[in-house]
């Protein structure tokens, strides 16, 4: 097996299986304790979880959240394209919300985190279930943060590769 093959099913495992860690439990609104403790106004906000209203309408759920990993979920039903398939922006917006999370909690106290380039490629496609999006980081920095995410379907196929670069600013 490939070094790259090898990445690929490591990644696909970790996205059909989110670990428990006490990032990955949630408290009441579903927001994860790691985010409630760097942004303690997103535990009364509804829809905070996933990533705002736009996430809180494609039904995003954060599920686990720290600086070196961040898992969310999204259905597919309602965020589909006239042929039926999973729109490319809907798989566009979940990567840069996980993304964004993880760039967020690296930037640290009194930071917060800016996108700037986002990349999306899609394999293949998606028609109904619930998609799961991995993004793990490439580069955290002290002025840019660049996170992977990986989204795969219920069968821990990708379906899609992003990339995002953030600017961490401070607030």
């Amino acid at each position: 097996m490939t070094e790259q093959s090898s990445r690929t099913t490591q990644d696909e495992q970790a996205a059909s299986s989110p670990a428990s860690s006490p990032a990955s439990a949630p408290l009441s609104g579903g927001v994860p304790q790691a985010l409630i403790d760097r942004f303690p106004g997103l535990a009364g906000q509804p829809g905070a979880a996933g990533g705002g209203h736009l996430g809180e309408r494609l039904g995003i759920r954060i599920v686990e959240a720290s600086p070196e990993r961040v898992v969310g979920t999204m259905p597919v039903e309602g965020n589909t394209q006239p042929y039926g398939l999973l729109h490319g922006g809907a798989s566009a917006a979940l990567a840069e919300t996980l993304g964004s999370v993880g760039a967020a909690l690296h930037a640290g106290e009194g930071r917060y985190a800016v996108g700037v380039d986002l990349n999306c490629t899609h394999h293949r496609s998606a028609t109904d279930g619930v998609v799961t999006g991995v993004a793990t980081p490439v580069y955290r920095g002290r002025s840019a943060a660049t996170y992977e995410i990986a989204i795969t379907d219920d069968q821990g196929r990708r379906i899609t590769s992003c990339r995002l670069t953030c600017m961490l600013r401070d607030a």
